[in-house]
């Protein structure tokens, strides 16, 4: 019941949300907290290092041996019949609380492993959300562009029956309008895919699947990159894990210092004595205390078990340098994918604009014979084009935001 409390306060984080634009995806990335196999895995790794506590800081069981003497021995007062001992081991002051301040850390370090896991999952889960919105938005600005195409072939039409056109342009629109088919027919699948690994990512069939918005907004960060920058280094779930598997260093090298001082074993005989030949009624004899002291007198392992220790701390210290580097350029990286998809946004949303007013022009001297047909398709590329990178940098914005949120650990 404990650890289910335990699990249930921990999921109470799972549903934060940076982008105002996913609201209906929050109750997603709850089903996924608590369903997700990966996360899951993480989470009881972690309950399987907590159960180490208990274990390292108790003592070792005591030992309990018995001697029955086939023949007895004789003594004074009678014969020997059996003999009971019970010793405990204790080891060097201090070594029990070393063990489970060792276990404590790693058990934090295996918490943080699993809350880097449900951060990746989150942005896993926003990234394929996005992709899903760019596609459905791929979809709509083909079937729309479709639709233009069939009301150009009309008019095309028109004039052909006319003796004011060429059935030339009948022929573009038909190769136009049998591209586009096939690229409608390729989105639908690929929708299809992504909804799929989408579902296996929350990984609950019965939560249904989340309403696409019609639009994206165009959401900025808050804070500079030297913010976020000196966010990432102190709040990033795998710097948190090496700098708490660094504390796990500090306390085995403790132990490893405590394995050379002395162990201590205390114990209790008992020994049944019989009846003796002289008619005596025996009695039975204590032997209080038992004591033994294990002496390390070896100290060369014990030297290199304080060293190899040492290694090791060096080892992770380098180890957080790299990943300190690793990190610097991930934000490097996703910054200047950043700050793209921001001129992308402005300039596609300018050229959008522009190609539908040479659109409109050229439709005008096209009915009017002043214009040739073929320049019409080839600006209406242009806008399907236009339309389709102005949605793609949008959610390359919010992919990149998403990442960032993920480096500083949210």
């Amino acid at each position: 019941m404990k650890l289910r409390i335990v699990y249930i306060i921990l999921l109470a984080f799972l549903g934060w949300v940076p982008v105002k634009a996913q609201s209906g995806l929050d109750p997603f990335l709850e089903e996924a907290g608590k369903n997700n196999p990966q996360l899951l895995a993480r989470f009881n790794e972690y309950l399987a290092a907590l159960e180490k506590l208990p274990q390292v800081k108790s003592l070792p069981d005591p030992q309990l041996a018995m001697a029955y003497f086939i023949q007895p021995v004789e003594t004074r007062m009678g014969p020997q019949r059996f003999k009971l001992s019970v010793s405990q081991f204790f080891p060097w002051f201090g070594s029990l609380d070393a063990a489970g301040t060792l276990a404590a850390e790693e058990a934090k370090s295996k918490l943080e492993v699993f809350e880097e896991t449900k951060s990746r999952l989150f942005h896993e889960i926003r990234s394929s959300y996005y992709s899903l919105f760019l596609t459905s938005k791929a979809i709509e600005i083909s079937s729309d562009n479709q639709k233009i195409l069939e009301s150009f072939k009309r008019l095309a039409l028109i004039k052909i029956e006319s003796g004011k056109g060429s059935s030339l342009d009948d022929i573009r629109l038909d190769i136009e309008l049998g591209d586009l088919e096939n690229q409608l027919a390729l989105l639908d699948d690929q929708i299809q895919a992504q909804w799929i690994a989408f579902d296996k990512l929350v990984n609950t069939p019965d939560a249904g699947r989340p309403v696409l918005p019609t639009e994206l907004e165009n959401v900025d960060l808050s804070i500079s990159k030297t913010v976020i920058r000196e966010s990432i280094f102190q709040k990033n779930h795998i710097l948190l894990k090496l700098d708490l598997e660094s504390s796990a260093l500090l306390a085995r090298k403790e132990i490893a210092n405590l394995s050379g001082k002395p162990n201590f074993t205390v114990g209790l005989d008992y020994i049944m004595v019989g009846k003796g030949e002289n008619n005596l009624s025996g009695r039975d004899a204590f032997v209080f205390p038992r004591i033994g002291i294990n002496i390390p007198v070896y100290r060369d392992k014990y030297k290199a078990r304080v060293q190899e220790v040492v290694y090791r701390e060096v080892a992770k210290n380098h180890e957080k340098t790299d990943q300190k580097n690793v990190l610097d350029n991930l934000l490097e990286s996703v910054w200047k994918d950043y700050r793209d998809a921001e001129r992308r946004i402005i300039l596609y949303e300018r050229q959008t604009g522009l190609t539908e007013n040479a659109i409109e022009i050229l439709v005008i001297d096209f009915a009017a014979n002043r214009a040739p047909f073929e320049e019409i398709l080839r600006m209406e590329r242009k806008l399907l084009a236009y339309s389709l990178q102005v949605e793609k940098a949008r959610t390359d914005k919010l992919v990149a935001i998403s990442f960032i949120k993920y480096l500083m650990g949210k």
